[in-house]
């Protein structure tokens, strides 16, 4: 066999893989990811449907895979540290609102794996640096982070993907007044003493 086949057959991968994606950010971009269909993104990219399944497994695979995600989050080593939980509260619920895309993808990250891994590689990378550039103490960075990101998430299943009415009802402020204390808490109150200590 020509060792240069395999290499072939990798290239033509890659080519296919990256022509999937271009045609899909596209897509979604345009479309939004309701309206996009695994059909037009494969006809965009001139590849049969067929294809996208076997490289991405499914529309919420792909979508997870092609979005470009960026959190936008304020520099937090510029916010008065009793304003933390505010601003993040505000800006959260501000980018949920103006973003469908974010939205989408919270979406698919509850019955996709790859949607959930993209999910958490984005709060886990953008908001945990963000947190680390505060005045947060940097030994419990990530921890605290991860306690912002289950209330902002859980905030935004709730308001945007179950749509439970009194979530919904509340405008962006009330959202932010009755949120923020808690972003604040996690953000700033000591620790509670850890069990494993015997404390």
């Amino acid at each position: 066999m020509d060792v240069t086949e395999p290499a072939t057959r990798t290239r033509r991968s890659d080519a296919t893989r990256a022509a999937i994606l271009r045609a899909a950010r596209e897509r979604f971009a345009a479309d939004g990811y309701d309206r996009a269909t695994i059909r037009a993104i494969a006809a965009d990219a001139h590849i049969d449907p067929s294809m996208v399944m076997r490289y991405y497994g499914s529309k919420e695979g792909l979508f997870a895979a092609a979005a470009e995600f960026d959190l936008r989050l304020p520099d937090l080593a510029e916010v008065p540290p009793d304003r933390l939980g505010e601003t993040l509260t505000r800006h959260f619920v501000r980018r949920w609102e103006a973003d469908g895309t974010l939205v989408a993808l919270l979406r698919a990250a509850a019955t996709n794996p790859g949607a959930a891994e993209r999910m958490r590689g984005i709060f886990a990378g953008q908001l945990a640096t963000a947190v680390a550039r505060s005045s947060v103490d940097p030994a419990t960075a990530e921890r605290r982070a991860g306690l912002v990101a289950s209330q902002i998430l859980g905030l935004a299943l709730t308001r945007y993907v179950v749509r439970l009415p009194p979530v919904v009802d509340l405008d962006p402020e009330e959202l932010t007044a009755w949120v923020g204390p808690t972003i604040q808490r996690y953000l700033t109150q000591p620790l509670p003493p850890s069990r494993a200590s015997g404390r």
